[in-house]
């Protein structure tokens, strides 16, 4: 019995990080499929609009900021990289470039986040 659950314990641990919140997802549905099957298509309408509005406010801060993007201060191209053992970063940004880096981040989340709210906010 103990290792049984010393194995469901170490898979639980390799689930990805959002895989309690995928769950609660569905079980949600599940409960509006229950309770209202009328409101499901609407349910997912106002999601796919909500994923919809991520990805414009995404491209939206790549057409107005286009030589500002996030990844243009780091020291090396960061796809295809993640191969540095613990303890060291995988992708440095330039030195003396943190806190540009930091505001370009920020800039991104911010105009993402306002597109989303806005899109929220008009359903």
């Amino acid at each position: 019995m103990n290792k049984a659950l010393q194995f469901i314990s170490v898979a639980l641990l390799r689930l990805p990080r959002t895989t309690a919140w995928l769950v609660a997802a569905v079980v949600l549905l599940a409960v509006i499929a229950l309770v209202s099957p009328v409101q499901l298509p609407v349910a997912l309408y106002k999601a796919a609009l909500i994923a919809l509005a991520g990805v414009l406010g995404y491209w939206l801060d790549r057409g107005l900021f286009p030589y500002a993007r996030p990844d243009g201060y780091l020291v090396r191209e960061w796809r295809g990289t993640g191969t540095a053992p613990d303890g060291i970063v995988d992708c440095p940004v330039v030195l003396n470039y943190r806190w540009v880096f930091a505001a370009a981040l920020l800039r991104r989340a911010i105009i993402v986040g306002a597109v989303v709210i806005g899109v929220a906010l008009g359903m």
